[in-house]
């Protein structure tokens, strides 16, 4: 299979192959995958079709999507999201047929979150034959630091190698957690900075600043006992309400704006997420999809606010325990009445 690094220079040949499989660690795969698309459709795939490879999945559907004409398009990409890299025997079936005889114009787009010699079979040799593989490995452990450093630098930060090898230590070789934490380092510090380990390790261990994006993370997961836990954590350290307030409603603004969409991914990219936080919002979304639930819940914390500033009545550390159970859990929506 090919390296991340073979793919990123695949990238910019004048075609995509016929038929691609990125495979390996989730971040890696989620951000390659949405290169990829990317890279479709500046070479004029205007028509993308997502199939989720779940228990009871019709692989027929795969080939009848490749004898259809496009009604919308020239080129199309199909993009076959298999979660377990394990498509089982029907499954193999139809991606060696479809490798045997891709269509014209298309591209289909396999994308796993596992991946290890097991998964090697004779549907993953049938793609390298007709298109590409690609084995997107985590960084090993010596190398994480390097890993964060670029993405750093990609976010306009800088660290000195000291402050970066404690990063790898505290994310144990998580990179999600690493992006993450990544990612709340650019909200806190200004672009340009260059972050010496003292610096890094108090912006990153501050328990109110930490706490709160652990929050809002947790929330957005559906992780109700965990997220409860870090809320009852921040209330007892005296942290103030309207901070949180005001990064809950960030969240649910975008929240709204994404379940109104028509396309996820496109509006996941208008409002600049990376891929593993667009697959946040797309969990959330899937427990209430209507962006009236998330409307009626901004209106619910502007309420809060009030509450807080005592320009209405009510317990305000109560409503937004309320609250943050009805986004984790819908049913319990009734809360809203």
């Amino acid at each position: 299979m090919h390296s991340a690094s073979d793919w990123s220079r695949a990238l910019a040949a004048p075609e995509l192959p016929a038929v691609i499989l990125l495979a390996g660690d989730e971040l890696l795969v989620l951000e390659a995958a949405d290169a990829t698309r990317a890279r479709a459709r500046a070479l004029g795939y205007g028509e993308r079709t997502r199939f989720d490879v779940e228990s009871g999945f019709d692989w027929d559907d795969l080939a009848r999507a490749g004898a259809g004409l496009s009604l919308f398009a020239a080129r199309r990409l199909l993009d076959l999201r298999l979660p377990a890299g394990k498509p089982g025997k029907d499954g193999a079936e139809a991606i060696v047929a479809w490798c045997a005889q891709p269509p014209p114009d298309t591209v289909l787009l396999i994308s796993s979150q596992d991946w290890s010699r097991k998964h090697e079979a004779n549907w993953s040799q049938a793609i390298e034959r007709a298109g590409v593989a690609v084995h997107l490995q985590a960084p090993r452990a010596q190398e994480l630091p390097n890993w964060l450093g670029q993405r750093l630098a990609a976010r306009g930060l800088a660290a000195e190698m000291e402050a970066l090898d404690w990063l790898a230590a505290r994310t144990e070789g998580n990179l999600l957690a690493g992006a993450q934490e990544i990612d709340k380092l650019v909200l806190l510090v200004d672009a340009g900075t260059r972050l010496d380990r003292e610096t890094l390790e108090h912006l990153v261990s501050d328990s109110a600043r930490y706490d709160a994006f652990q929050l809002i993370d947790a929330v957005l997961a559906g992780a109700a006992a965990r997220a409860l836990r870090i809320l009852a954590g921040l209330r007892a350290e005296g942290e103030d309400l309207l901070p949180l307030l005001g990064l809950l409603n960030l969240q649910l603004g975008i929240a709204a704006r994404l379940a109104g969409a028509r396309d996820f991914d496109a509006a996941a990219r208008a409002e600049h997420l990376w891929q593993a936080r667009a697959a946040q919002f797309r969990r959330a979304l899937a427990r209430a999809p209507q962006a009236r639930f998330w409307q009626r819940c901004l209106v619910w914390s502007g309420r809060i606010d009030r509450m807080v500033k005592g320009r209405e009545s009510g317990e305000p550390w109560r409503e937004f325990e309320r609250l943050l159970v009805v986004l984790m859990q819908p049913r319990a929506a009734v809360a809203l009445a």
